[in-house]
C-alpha cells in the first residue's frame, strides 16, 4: 500500500535447489516529491512517501531556509493538481518571508545522493555554527544497544529489505523519533524535521544513530539540529570526518557490536 511506502511486486525466485517459482514480493516505494513555499519550488527529491510534511520540514532546516525557532503554520497539496500527492506546500507564518542564496539547491535530488547540486561545500559550513555542548556523554552499553533498538523500529526493512532508516535517541538510549525512507538523508530530514514541528530543536542532548554509512550531508543536518554524536553501522566518508572534528561532532562509525569505531571528539563516549 502506497500509504506506508511499501508497493507489491512480483518476482521470480530461483531456490537452492535450482527449481523456479513465481511469488509476490514487497517492495519500497521510490517517487518524486516537490517542496514548495507558497508558488515557488524549491526542490524535488526522490523519497519514500510517508512523513512528507516531516520530510519538508527538515530538508528546509538543513537547507538554512528555515532555522531553529522558525514556525509553520501548516502544509497542504495543491487542489487541482494531477500529481498533488507527491507535491507538500509549506505555509508560512504570516508576514514570514525566506531569502534563497545560491547554495541551496534546486531541481532533483535523487535518494541516493543529497548532496548532488550544491555549489559550494565551503558556503555549506558557513550555515551553521559548530556544537557547542560538550555535556552530553554515552557509556559504552547505552552505545551499543541502539543498533537492535533502531532495527526494532524499521517496519519497512523488515518487510523489504531495502529501505534506510535514521533514529533519534537520548542519552540512555530510548529511541524518540525513527523514520524510514529509500533515501538515508530523507530519513533523516523525516526525524529532524519531527523535532522541528514539535519545537524540539536543538537536539544538544541527543544521539543521531543511521543505517548504512554516514556522508557530509548526514552530519550536516544533524548540525542544523544541533546533534553532537552520530552514529552509523557502516562506514562514514572521510570528508564526513573532517565536517565532525571541524564542527565538535562526534562520529562513531562500524557500530556493530560488540564492535565500534570513533572518529572524532572521542571526549562524549564513557569508555570506561
Amino acid at each position: 500500500m502506497k500509504e506506508d511506502g511499501i508497493g507489491p511486486g512480483q518476482i521470480i525466485r530461483r531456490k537452492q535447489d535450482g527449481s523456479l517459482e513465481y511469488q509476490g514480493d514487497e517492495l519500497t516505494i521510490e517517487e518524486p516529491l516537490e517542496i514548495r513555499i507558497g508558488e515557488k519550488t524549491i526542490a524535488t527529491t526522490m523519497r519514500t512517501p510517508g512523513h512528507d510534511e516531516e520530510l519538508a520540514a527538515g530538508f528546509l532546516l538543513s537547507e538554512a531556509v528555515m532555522r531553529d525557532g522558525d514556525k509553520i503554520a501548516g502544509f497542504s497539496r495543491p487542489k487541482t493538481a494531477r500529481n498533488r500527492d507527491n507535491i507538500i506546500v509549506v505555509d508560512l507564518e504570516c508576514g514570514k518571508k525566506v531569502k534563497l542564496n545560491s547554495t541551496q539547491r534546486f531541481g532533483t535530488i535523487s535518494s541516493s545522493c543529497g548532496l548532488c547540486g550544491k555549489e559550494s561545500i565551503e558556503a555549506i559550513r558557513q550555515n551553521f555554527p559548530p556544537i557547542k555542548s560538550t555535556a552530553l556523554r554515552i557509556d559504552i552499553e547505552t552505545l551499543l544497544s541502539l543498533p537492535d533498538k533502531l532495527r526494532a523500529n524499521q517496519s519497512g526493512f523488515a518487510r523489504t529489505g531495502g529501505i534506510h532508516a535514521a533514529g533519534i535517541f537520548d542519552a540512555n538510549g530510548k529511541a524518540l523519533i525513527v523514520r524510514e525512507d529509500i533515501g538515508r538523508h530523507n530519513a533523516v530530514d523525516k526525524a529532524i524535521g519531527r523535532a522541528f514541528l514539535d519545537q524540539k530543536l536543538p537536539l544538544d542532548r541527543h544521539l543521531l544513530l543511521v543505517s548504512g554509512g554516514a556522508s557530509f550531508e548526514i552530519m550536516q543536518k544533524a548540525l542544523a539540529a544541533g546533534i553532537a554524536i552520530i552514529a552509523s553501522v557502516s562506514a562514514p566518508s572521510s570528508l564526513a570526518m573532517e565536517f565532525a572534528r571541524e564542527m565538535n561532532q562526534t562520529l562513531v562509525g562500524f557500530l556493530r557490536p560488540p564492535s565500534f569505531n570513533i572518529y572524532s571528539h572521542i571526549q562524549r563516549v564513557i569508555l570506561k
